[in-house]
Formats: structure tokens, C-alpha cells, sequence
């Protein structure tokens, strides 16, 4: 799958780690894609941490990294501000050092109060969030200073299950003052085009867990992504994706780049989908999948036969629970 393209667009959370643990397979796979000369850009939505400290504990799980390949939202975020205001202007921080060290890399000074009279506010998910800073945000903000998040992403994956993302922490600023910030993250174009211009790439392969982030953002510039089901988005989530939510590709982890990727074909003059040993097919307005083999060969069928049935819309969960049932879900 990996041939063809120069650069690999990485999500991190849900694919390549999941809290302190690598995802399986995640390093071999992404090991072997270095060695076959291909470029391996890491892009996060998540602002915490800063590129040198992700590349660390990238490095400690296995996984080829380097501060140079880390792309993300914070430094997305930092050049949206710093192409709006003067070189130097103060902008206040809400969120991690990460955060703070892509401000002052694009020139401009962070700061931590509305005192300092920012021309921005900037936020972004920071684990030590405390209520006294974001009631400095939300005063700069009244007082007009530009509002910037680094993502709008409501949940963010960990070990322990899905928890509060940077879009749910920044409607305490938006709810306090009546404005909306300007998001800088997945899926929107500001987090695309700081990924094309750090890792230079020609012919990326966007790879993510989330449908309306990762696969999204490819669907916006128009280039190939690959779903991984090991994060956040479900089988049921598939079937029942927008146009905007339908991945190129769909694998159950990164070893599918060096596999071949198998063909969906019409099957029973039309009626049906089939790939490898699964077929798939529409009976009395239901989703139906028969066969045997990997599971996700079921659900590629499914998902071809799902989407070209709902066209330019989404089909409802009800719609397609006997192929989920088929597949064990």
C-alpha cells in the first residue's frame, strides 16, 4: 500500500500510541516504511508537548523519530497568528510548553496574563489546564484580542478510554466571552499546510484513527488517507460515514502499509460488494454481509456497499447493524 507515496502523514494518538504504549505493530511497520526511503511526518492535533519531547518518547518506544519530524497543531496555530500580527507582539498562552515554544519560534512573545495586553490568545489541551489561566484568556479576549485554538477535537484517545480534547476545553473561553476561536488543527487547512511545508512532501498518505479529523482533513486538500481501527473510530462509524468521513483506505493497524491492499469488486451483476472471502449486499433496506476470513476484508465490502448506497449523505445505524452483526459488532 505504502508504494506510490513519498510521505506518510502520521496521526499519533490512536495510531502510533496510546498513552505511555505503542500501538502493535506500530514501530515494525513504520520502521520498514524508513527504510524503504519513505518520509515519516508525525502530526498531532495535541498541543501539550513540545516536537523534541515527543520525538524522545518516540524514540523510547521503538519508533524512528526526530524533533524535525513532529508537526503540530501548536506550530499550526503559532504561524496563523504570527502571519496576522507584528513580529514580537505578546500573545497569551493557554496551554502547555508546547505551545509556548512554537509561539516563540515563530518571533512572537508568550505571555500569561491579560495584563501584558496580548493581541492573541491562543489555546491548547494542557493537562495542568488550571481555571486561573483560562480566566486570563477569556478577559484577553474581551478586551479583542484574537482567539486561536490549536484544535477543536471534543475527546482525545488514551489507555483508559476516550477523554476531554482541547474542543471541549475551549468552550470555557467561547461561552465566557461569545467568541468562536479560530481553529488552526485537523481538519482544517492551516494544520495541513504547516505538515506540507515542514515535511515537504509531494504525494502524502494522511493515516489516522478519526474520521472527522484525520480523514477529513485528507478529504479537504484532496489527497489519499488510510483509517487505522486501533483509536477512535468504530466499524459502525464507517458504514455510516459522510463523504467527507470516507478513508481511501481502511486497515486494522500499520502493518497493512506493507500488504497489498485488496480489491472491492460489484459482485452478483451489481447487486453486491465482495472482497476477498466477504461479499456484501442490500436486502429489505438492510446492509447485509456474509463470508469468512479477516474481518476487515467484511468490512471494506460493507463499507463500498454502504457509502455507494447513501451517495452524498450517511446511512442511519439501524441500516447496517446486520453487518456489524456479521462482523461482531
Amino acid at each position: 500500500m505504502v508504494e506510490g507515496y513519498d510521505t506518510l502523514l502520521l496521526d499519533l494518538d490512536g495510531v502510533v500510541y496510546l498513552g505511555p504504549r505503542p500501538v502493535p505493530k506500530a514501530a515494525e511497520a513504520l520502521a520498514a516504511a524508513k527504510a524503504a526511503g519513505v518520509r515519516l511526518a508525525y502530526a498531532t492535533n495535541n498541543a501539550s508537548r513540545t516536537p523534541g519531547a515527543i520525538a524522545e518518547h518516540l524514540t523510547a518506544l521503538g519508533i524512528p523519530a526526530e524533533a524535525a519530524d513532529l508537526v503540530t497543531s501548536a506550530q499550526a496555530a503559532a504561524r496563523l497568528i504570527a502571519e496576522r500580527v507584528e513580529p514580537g507582539a505578546a500573545v497569551l498562552v493557554v496551554g502547555g510548553m508546547g505551545l509556548r515554544q512554537a509561539v516563540r519560534d515563530r518571533g512572537l512573545r508568550p505571555v500569561s496574563t491579560a495584563a501584558d495586553d496580548p493581541v492573541a490568545v491562543v489555546q491548547g489541551y494542557s493537562p495542568g489546564m488550571s481555571y486561573g489561566l483560562l480566566a486570563e484568556g477569556a478577559l484577553a479576549v474581551r478586551r479583542g484580542a484574537l482567539f486561536v485554538a490549536s484544535n477543536s477535537d471534543a475527546t482525545m484517545p488514551s489507555g483508559r478510554g476516550e477523554m476531554p480534547g482541547n474542543g471541549a476545553m475551549s468552550r470555557v473561553i467561547a461561552t465566557a466571552t461569545g467568541v468562536e476561536p479560530i481553529v488552526a488543527g485537523k481538519p482544517l487547512p492551516p494544520m495541513h499546510r504547516e505538515s506540507m511545508i515542514r515535511s515537504g512532501a509531494r504525494r502524502p498518505l494522511v493515516v489516522g484513527d478519526r474520521l472527522d479529523t484525520d480523514i477529513e482533513g485528507a478529504a479537504n486538500a484532496g489527497v489519499d488517507s488510510l483509517l487505522v481501527l486501533t483509536g477512535v473510530a468504530t466499524p459502525l462509524d464507517v458504514l455510516t460515514a459522510v463523504p467527507a468521513h470516507r478513508p481511501t483506505y481502511i486497515a486494522a493497524d500499520l502493518s497493512a502499509l506493507h500488504l497489498p491492499y485488496p480489491q472491492v469488486r460489484r459482485a452478483d451483476g451489481g447487486r453486491g460488494w465482495s472482497c476477498a472471502g466477504w461479499h456484501a449486499h442490500w436486502e429489505s433496506d438492510r446492509l447485509h454481509l456474509s463470508g469468512s476470513g479477516d474481518a476487515v476484508d467484511g468490512l471494506r465490502a460493507a463499507a463500498e456497499a454502504a457509502w455507494q448506497a447513501a451517495g452524498d449523505g450517511g446511512l442511519s445505524a439501524d441500516s447496517v447493524k446486520p453487518a456489524l452483526a456479521a462482523l461482531g459488532h
